[in-house]
Parts: structure tokens; C-alpha cells; sequence
């Protein structure tokens, strides 16, 4: 059985303004995303790889083309709106980690529980609960700078999921990572990819994380290789729009 697809591109088209001239960074991408996938956007520097993760987490939109959330638009919400899904739906783990250095272990996994007006109670248990999937309920005290380099990216990775988002968004995720960390790092990801059908997407230049991953997509020049550009047939807004006003 297919798995129900979380994210779908049609015909994304981007670019960015330098100087007098546009400088094309996608040119044409589909893409889908399936529950439960991991999947890694490879392709040499200014392929267009981090130009395309920050489409599919809602940080930017494109100029042309369709982005579909669980079967419905999201590519025209406005900024408020889009902050909302990325706060609801999305999860982040970035190659710096992005902790807040005051917040202890726990405190930096709740903080998006918080965000999101989670009870008290809801969030003390959830915390815990993700905290001990990632092999850290030992060091829920422990603030950044206690922590190694392996275990601060479980904490970014605790902190991605305790939302239980339908899509996790990881740029470079082991790339400060040595050999051994970054294969329980990638170990960790694959098993709540498994267990509770995140889908993971990741930039990367690492052929350790691309090798585990199901599914390579390799960009050059802003295109997916060996795939021609699809012209955008963006739909009509519906739910998810809907329901993000809804939210406000």
C-alpha cells in the first residue's frame, strides 16, 4: 500500500534578485513527499537544494507553481499564516543545532510546546517522553554547553518532534557530526521515521545520511535531474488556508 503523500510540488519556479539581474534557484520542480519517507535533496553548492527545503518548510514562497500540505495550497498563505503551519505542522533540525544556550535540555524541547499554548501538564509528559526516545531522559537538566556535539542534535531532534509534526525539514543535520555520532543520529532519525511516520527531508552533502535515506533527489541548476520542468498549475485555495485563518 502507498503511503498518503504529506507535501506535493508542481512546477516550483524561484528566484532571487542580484543587483539589476534575477538569478533563477529553482526552475520547474515537482516533488512529492510520502508519510514515513526519508528523503535527501543532493546536488553540488547552488544546485538549489536550500532554495527547495526552505519552500517545502514555509520559510519562503514561490514565484510560480503549487505547494500542496496534505492535499491542500499553502504556497499563497501570507507570512501569519504560514508561521502557524510551520509551528503546528513542521519540525526543524538544523547543522548548528539552534539551542537556546539558558534553556536546559528539556526547556529547549518544551520551548515549541510552550509556542504553541500546549497545557502544562501535556507538555512536562510529552517532553519526557521525547527526551527518552532520543536516549537523553538522563540529561533533561543539562544545559547546551553540557552537552556533546551528538547530543545536543538529539535534543534538535527531540525538540522537531515532540510537536509530532507530519514533516520533519533538516539542513546538513550530521555535518558537525564525526563518523560514529552522525550513524546514531541518522540511526535515531530512521527509527521515528519508522515508528511514527515522520517524514524527513534533508539537504545534504553527507553520502552516509543520503546512502540511508529511501530515496535520493539530485538537483543541478535549479532542475531535478533527469526530470524536465513542469509548467505551474497551482490550485484553488482551500482547507488548509481555511483553517490557518481559522487559528488567527
Amino acid at each position: 500500500m502507498t503511503a498518503p503523500l504529506v507535501m506535493t510540488l508542481r512546477g516550483v519556479r524561484k528566484s532571487y534578485r542580484l543587483g539589476r539581474h534575477a538569478v533563477p534557484a529553482l526552475q520547474g520542480v515537482d516533488l512529492d513527499l510520502r508519510a514515513g519517507e526519508m528523503l535527501a535533496l543532493a546536488g553540488p553548492s547552488g544546485s538549489g537544494k536550500t532554495t527547495l527545503l526552505n519552500l517545502c518548510g514555509l520559510i519562503d514562497v514561490p514565484d510560480a507553481g503549487a505547494i500542496l500540505l496534505r492535499g491542500e495550497p499553502v504556497h499563497r498563505l501570507d507570512e501569519r499564516y504560514r508561521t502557524r503551519l510551520r509551528r503546528d505542522a513542521l519540525g526543524f533540525v538544523f547543522q548548528q543545532f539552534n539551542l537556546v544556550p539558558v534553556m536546559t535540555a528539556a526547556e529547549n524541547v518544551e520551548y515549541p510546546l510552550f509556542l504553541a499554548g500546549v497545557a502544562q501538564a501535556e507538555r512536562r509528559r510529552r517532553v519526557a517522553q521525547a527526551l527518552e526516545r532520543v536516549g537523553l531522559a538522563s540529561h533533561a537538566g543539562h544545559r547546551p554547553d553540557e552537552l556533546s556535539g551528538g547530543q545536543r542534535q538529539r535534543v534538535a531532534i527531540a525538540r522537531a518532534l515532540v510537536k509530532r509534526p507530519a514533516l520533519v525539514i533538516a539542513d546538513e543535520p550530521t555535518a558537525s557530526l564525526d563518523s560514529q555520532t552522525a550513524e546514531a543520529v541518522l540511526e535515531l532519525m530512521r527509527e521515528r521515521s519508522r515508528e511514527e511516520g515522520v517524514t524527513f527531508v534533508f539537504a545534504t552533502h553527507d553520502e552516509r545520511l543520503s546512502s540511508r535515506c529511501d530515496r535520493v533527489v539530485r538537483l543541478r541548476d535549479g532542475r531535478v535531474e533527469g526530470a524536465p520542468a513542469t509548467p505551474p498549475t497551482p490550485p484553488a485555495p482551500t482547507a488548509v488556508a481555511a483553517s490557518a485563518r481559522s487559528a488567527a
